[in-house]
């Protein structure tokens, strides 16, 4: 059974300790406390060991917990930390903003309060005297290229005019925080340092290993900063990469995909890192023939068999492998894709939910070749037929959760190299009219934009938008039109498929006047009175419009809602779909 040494202390007794020597490794992320949390730790010190601005005596006894710090005694006997490393290199910023202001005050309070910061700070010598050149901390950070101005700042304290990392800007929030404090209860300066020293109390973990110092980590979250699941499968990786000798190479490349990822992925919830990490699980679930629609969490899917998937060179080139081919997505790169896939791939990209991200990385990971690339007519048939069945199912089986019993089995399918058909899932066409006659296409549906980007590219001559223009749903007919004139026989076919198209947000900005008429130059591009260019929509279907009619009216919404509905029954035959 693994051993622990728990047992609290407050920030003089830890960081005071013979013993003390902490460092922040390589394969921890970045420093990303900011001036939000540098506030709330000042608030939360300072009303506790000022208390009532001074007007109430303070607790000698009191304490204040400022949470835990996870670490282990690694090969040269330096207490590397795993959790804490936002509050222990805070802390370290804001005794060394304290000590910077005790320079030249005499008095005893002061002298001894700046004697006890030193021995936080600095390691000592036989005799207790700080060793100025001997910090208790250093970073090791890969991926963090502002590390050395942290130490410097330590050591120096002293912030350059060039600074600007967040190092630096903590630092000066902290002189400030100092400066106003000294200002106003200038008896009391001596005491809040001294009282955050002996009164604020941390939890020091200290594990025995790597191994289990990460498994306390994951039951615990540093102060609203804790490690993401790919900072875990970091630690796992650098752990493997530095047994087999290529500590160096992994900290480079892990280093460039994090920076890679963040350029390419948004996710709403999690690290862009960990939606890399989640997009290769549904290849390796697959794999593993896994059809169940109850998904693992992150961590818990790469932990099993003690992160055995991890502990693989080839399972990090795959990663970098996937990054590298949804980079190419985002950016339509026209070497790696045709002009038909990148069509296929922008609508996708309007899908009602992400589940086509996942069933589309399977289908890289098993279809590539050699050199990364995909059979081009495979490819296309397979994103044509998600694309219908995803669009489909949003309707008929709303909910994403719905469609994971599909889409499971598909995957499984793919890496198995057998064809997707959805078998057991095809639609029956006239439920499909129907229930699409009856739906109710509003903004607020993310199926209505899905069915207006499908239809903009069954047009042969619509170009490709760049991934980056915002898209808006456009009403041809306006809703204030109806509003002022009541030309409609039934208000419904307001929100109708047939009256909505996708439009630059621009142009749908000055297209809003209910008059069909005053649309089409918006739609076709004008000179102002300022002899300005503006330049019209590229949806060349609006665009289209604009040229052959004079007027937008009813028969039009429902002449253009049945040439939707019967183009895309006609997609699905032709994907094999319906029964």
């Amino acid at each position: 059974m693994s051993k622990l040494n728990v047992d609290q202390k407050t920030i003089k007794d830890l960081f005071q300790d013979k013993r003390a020597d902490f460092l922040i490794p390589d394969y921890q992320r970045p420093y990303a406390w900011g001036e939000t949390e540098c506030q709330t730790l000042w608030d939360d010190i300072f009303s506790f060991a000022i208390p009532d601005e001074g007007r109430t005596e303070f607790d000698s006894n009191s304490e204040y917990f400022l949470g835990p710090i996870v670490t282990f005694k690694n090969s040269v006997s330096k207490m590397e930390v795993i959790d804490g490393q936002q509050r222990l290199t805070t802390l370290m910023l804001l005794l060394r903003a304290f000590y910077e202001k005790f320079g030249h005050m005499q008095d005893k309070a002061s002298v001894a309060t700046k004697q006890n910061i030193e021995k936080c700070i600095w390691k000592t010598d036989e005799f207790g005297e700080p060793d100025m050149s001997a910090l208790k901390i250093d970073s090791e950070v890969a991926t963090d290229k502002d590390k050395d101005e942290f130490l410097e700042i330590l050591k120096t304290g002293v912030v350059k005019p060039g600074q600007k990392s967040r190092y630096a800007a903590n630092y000066r929030f902290f002189q400030n925080c100092i400066d106003d404090f000294l200002a106003k209860y200038p008896t009391y300066f001596a005491y809040l340092p001294t009282r955050i020293m002996n009164n604020c109390i941390l939890l020091p973990i200290e594990a025995e290993s790597q191994d289990t110092a990460l498994r306390i980590f994951s039951t615990l979250n540093d102060r609203g900063m804790p490690l993401s699941d790919s900072d875990i499968f970091k630690a796992q990786f650098y752990k493997y990469y530095s047994d087999i000798g290529k500590k160096d190479l992994f900290i480079k490349q892990w280093k460039d995909l994090e920076e890679l990822t963040e350029s390419i992925f948004h996710p709403l919830n999690g690290t862009p890192m960990d939606e890399l990490f989640t997009r290769y699980m549904y290849y390796i679930r697959a794999k593993q023939g896994i059809k169940s629609s109850t998904t693992e969490a992150l961590r818990k899917f790469y932990e099993k068999d003690n992160y055995t998937l991890l502990k693989r060179e080839d399972t990090f080139n795959d990663l970098i492998t996937l990054a590298h081919f949804w980079e190419d997505v985002i950016n339509q790169d026209k070497d790696r894709f045709s002009q038909r896939i990148l069509r296929r791939l922008f609508v996708l990209n309007y899908a009602p939910n992400g589940m086509w991200t996942y069933v589309v990385s399977v289908f890289f990971m098993q279809n590539r070749d050699s050199e990364g690339l995909l059979d081009e007519d495979q490819f296309y048939r397979f994103l044509s037929k998600i694309t219908g069945f995803i669009w489909t199912y949003a309707v008929t089986n709303p909910g994403v959760n719905a469609l994971r019993t599909p889409v499971y089995a598909e995957m499984v399918s793919i890496v198995n190299s057998q064809p997707v058909t959805f078998v057991d899932f095809k639609f029956e066409a006239d439920k499909v009219q129907s229930m699409f006659a009856n739906f109710t296409f509003n903004n607020s549906r993310p199926i209505t934009k899905s069915m207006l980007a499908w239809w903009a590219f069954q047009d042969d001559d619509q170009e490709l938008f760049p991934l980056e223009t915002v898209l808006e749903i456009e009403h041809i007919y306006a809703r204030n039109r109806y509003d002022k004139d009541k030309s409609l026989t039934d208000v419904k076919n307001l929100e109708a498929l047939g009256n909505k198209a996708l439009l630059e947000k621009r142009i749908n900005i000055r297209a809003a006047d209910y008059r069909f008429e005053d649309k089409i130059k918006y739609y076709q591009g004008f000179v102002n009175s300022r002899n300005q260019k503006k330049e019209g929509t590229r949806n060349h279907e609006l665009h289209h419009l604009s040229e052959t009619l004079t007027d937008f009216t009813e028969k039009d919404i429902l002449d253009r809602t049945e040439e939707i509905m019967a183009k895309f029954l006609d997609y699905l035959r032709e994907n094999g779909l319906l029964k």
